[in-house]
């Protein structure tokens, strides 16, 4: 007999959507967190004495509305801060661009960089959050099995195929014919300027090991913006306040959540089904399913065993691409860096970002794919307390950095040496923008691409779960044949960022992998 209906590995945000989402429907379920913090790469931890760090993801815009409104989130203490400013991007000439959240300051903005630039920028606004619309619908449909296309799979897709067709034909043969296209030839059909290019281009290559002008760097900009364009959005309290509103929501439903306990295995029985989860203390706990919340390698290699799988599956996982690139500075600061350009504090309520152009971005990447850190990286940054002063001690100000690129394996060194080195660097880049930087800081924390993996889980550094390129999308996320969230082991299932549509925090994959999961527990 089982101890519970369901076992979710992993209190991150995917897996805390996935448990609220079993327990809304009736089912008994235990989270087990291995950390004693919720929230995963999207957790808020008090690394400064009266600080709450940020220590991953910041940017909520991602995760969908429709999650909040069915998973009553905001009846959980969940409350959104909407910024006037978008991005903010200082130049090395001295100026700075400000995407507004309203339009029309924006292209007043961009018209002191290129008037025809600014003329274009409605068009271009329009046009990214008609293709951002479809993906959106998309990321909330499991992709098809190809293998075996059924009714279910059929209705999903045809309402996105719908949907696509109601863009109208020219715009249903752009957005095609765009998604494989490199950002930087995607945004020279609109821009000219450097300053906007870099602003709204960099977020092509977020989290991923690929340059502005790789394949598939314009899908991967419309993911990041399919949120809409543009837009930031906070979490009051922190991001690990989603993570929490989830987990009170869990709770309520009747779900149980233990943090501070590690899975060491998953267990099978002799048919080769997965049956419950041994803990680290040697606890064994029974389950009618198991779902990871874990990363596709970390989950087949670690808990389950290759013994336990067919070796082609085996050398599909093995052969995912992970590569991850970033690095993250998080700062304590007796105050406010002044910028600049800067004419406002209204400018950095959202995001700041250091990429002055895509040529820059490009040789950013070029050290990166050999093995060595950016030595001009790009830089995207927040300042959580000009919105929400509660976060830091009265007075003082944080400050996230995340920084690429940064390659999990060095070509001529190791991150134990580099750390300290790390931070210096990214400080001192951030200061050619901000001069007074250096002397605000009172305390810092660096994580590089290996603290993200021995502290987070994420395997290679890699905040995706995997590379979200073209050969790692929909049908191929995470292998090919198993991309509905199910596995090759009986009853167990995976409800990562590695699954469809991947990273960032939208919260869809574990709200995906419940819903197959509620068709198996029927």
């Amino acid at each position: 007999m089982s101890d519970y209906d369901a076992i979710i590995i992993g209190g991150g945000h995917n897996g805390l959507v996935t448990a609220v989402t079993l327990a809304k429907a009736g089912h008994s379920v235990l989270v087990l967190e291995q950390r004693d913090v919720l929230g995963g790469a999207a957790a808020t931890e008090e690394v400064f004495p009266g600080g709450k760090v940020n220590t991953g993801a910041v940017d909520a815009s991602l995760f969908h509305d429709e999650i909040v409104r069915d998973l009553f989130l905001k009846m959980a203490g969940l409350e959104f801060i909407e910024n006037p400013a978008a991005l903010f991007a200082p130049q090395p000439d001295g100026r700075a661009l400000t995407l507004w959240t309203d339009e029309q300051k924006t292209v007043a903005d961009i018209a002191r960089f290129s008037p025809r630039d600014a003329q274009k920028y409605p068009a271009f606004v329009q046009q990214v959050n008609g293709m951002t619309a479809v993906l959106r619908s998309m990321m909330l449909t499991p992709p098809p099995d190809l293998a075996a296309l059924g009714v279910n799979d059929l209705a999903a897709w045809g309402k996105v195929g719908l949907q696509t067709k109601r863009m109208g034909s020219k715009e249903m043969m752009d957005f095609m014919r765009v998604l494989p296209m490199p950002v930087s030839e995607y945004l020279d059909e609109w821009f000219e300027s450097d300053a906007v290019q870099g602003a709204i281009g960099a977020a092509g290559v977020t989290g991923s090991h690929l340059g502005a002008r790789g394949g598939g760097s314009t899908l991967m900009m419309l993911y990041q913006y399919s949120g809409g364009f543009p837009r930031a959005r906070f979490v009051r309290g922190g991001m690990g306040q989603l993570a929490a509103a989830l987990a009170t929501m869990a709770r309520q439903k009747g779900a149980e959540i233990r943090t501070g306990t590690a899975v060491s295995r998953i267990q099978l029985n002799d048919d080769g089904q997965a049956v419950g989860v041994l803990l680290a203390d040697g606890t064994e706990i029974r389950a009618r399913v198991i779902i990871s919340n874990a990363d596709p390698r970390r989950t087949f290699f670690q808990l389950v065993g290759p013994q336990n799988l067919e070796p082609r599956f085996m050398r599909q996982v093995r052969n995912i691409i992970y590569r991850g690139s970033t690095a993250r500075l998080n700062l304590l600061l007796n105050g406010l860096p002044q910028f600049n350009g800067q004419t406002s504090q209204e400018q950095f309520t959202g995001l700041i970002r250091i990429a002055p152009g895509l040529a820059y971005v490009e040789k950013a990447y070029d050290a990166g794919k050999y093995g060595r850190v950016s030595p001009n990286p790009i830089l995207t940054a927040n300042i959580p307390t000009l919105l929400d002063p509660t976060l830091a001690p009265a007075g003082q100000h944080l400050m996230h950095i995340t920084m690429q690129y940064a390659p999990y394996t060095l070509h001529e060194s190791n991150w134990q040496d580099k750390r300290n080195w790390l931070g210096d660097h990214i400080i001192t880049t951030l200061s050619h923008y901000a001069p007074n930087l250096q002397s605000l800081i009172s305390n810092l924390q660096i994580l590089t691409p290996l603290d993200l993996e021995q502290q987070v889980g994420l395997t290679e550094g890699s905040i995706m779960h995997g590379q979200m390129g073209l050969d790692q999308l929909l049908v191929m996320r995470p292998v090919p044949g198993w991309s509905q969230y199910r596995t090759p082991i009986d009853n167990l299932y995976l409800c990562g960022a590695g699954t469809h549509p991947g990273g960032g925090v939208t919260g869809t994959p574990g709200y995906n992998a419940a819903r197959e999961v509620l068709r198996a527990l029927r």
